[in-house]
């Protein structure tokens, strides 16, 4: 998931990939988009989207309508008129900017935010480097972040508990570990 944050440069948007356009829906062009969090409903909400096409380029279009169906999104896009027009779009990730999402509280953070972070451990007052966040995975029981490691090695699973991380710093883009005792790597 590190590839769907798209930085802006010269002053242009973050983009974030928030969805993917999974198949048409119906003959008008609408699309039915498979949501990366079935939560969010950020898309709902936005006038224009960002498509990174799977070919890797990218294209702004304007959002006709947005509504929600069970645990995806339709839209309609302004320039997709029919079922054709809609399907050369599968596959292609719906992004929009960041700084659409909403704000956070204290301690909180958006995933985001933290791919590309380093992530060092804490032994006694140094710090040792690991590092950088790739992803976040989601498992039944945990959230883990996967840290490309420094070494070279496989990738350290880290799951988000806290005797095993202990600061998060969206803004300083760090993620500080007390502690890899126990944990295997990928």
């Amino acid at each position: 998931m590190a590839d769907d944050v798209v930085s802006g440069v010269g002053g242009s948007p973050t983009w974030v990939a928030l969805a993917e356009v999974a198949r048409p829906h119906g003959v008008r062009g609408e699309l039915r988009l498979k949501l990366y969090n079935q939560d969010s409903d950020i898309l709902l909400d936005q006038e224009e989207v960002m498509l990174r096409l799977p070919d890797g380029k990218e294209r702004s279009v304007k959002v006709a309508k947005a509504r929600r169906a069970d645990d995806a999104i339709l839209m309609k896009l302004v320039s997709v008129e029919d079922r054709d027009g809609a399907d050369a779009l599968r596959g292609a990730r719906v992004c929009v900017p960041r700084e659409s999402f909403a704000a956070l509280e204290e301690g909180e953070f958006y995933v985001c935010d933290l791919e590309g972070a380093k992530v060092s451990m804490r032994t006694g007052e140094e710090l040792v480097p690991l590092g950088t966040v790739r992803e976040l995975r989601s498992y039944p029981s945990v959230e883990v972040l996967v840290v490309k490691a420094d070494d070279g090695g496989k990738d350290w699973e880290i799951p988000l508990v806290e005797a095993f991380v202990e600061r998060v710093d969206a803004a300083a883009h760090e993620v500080i570990v007390a502690s890899v005792d126990g944990l295997e790597r990928g």
